[in-house]
């Protein structure tokens, strides 16, 4: 995760949707709409952001856990046996690739 990973976290939680065109053009977003949007596709994929088509962001379960740190991102699971409303625990992490890449 970066510094503007939970930055973007953020301000999708406070707005509830966001795109890259508009969280570029936000004084707390110091990088450029491509990386962005980058950062944007890579959280989606680590199921922290949901794509809600036309470059549309929405937080989900995990990444408002992860903002209240109670979800590993790097590891993709919950922390201290927590979980998302639909029961799982994530007790079985994966070593794959992390967030940064």
């Amino acid at each position: 995760m970066t510094i503007w990973d939970d930055r973007i976290l953020e301000i999708i939680r406070e707005e509830e949707s966001g795109t890259s065109t508009e969280l570029a053009k936000r004084d707390e977003i110091h990088i450029a709409q491509s990386t962005v949007s980058r950062r944007l596709q890579k959280l989606g994929e680590h199921d922290l952001l949901r794509p809600l088509g036309n470059g549309v962001y929405v937080l989900t379960d995990e990444g408002e856990a992860y903002l209240e740190e109670k979800y590993d991102a790097e590891r993709e699971r919950y922390i201290n046996g927590g979980g998302s409303s639909d029961g799982e625990n994530g007790t079985d992490a994966t070593d794959g690739p992390g967030i940064n890449s």
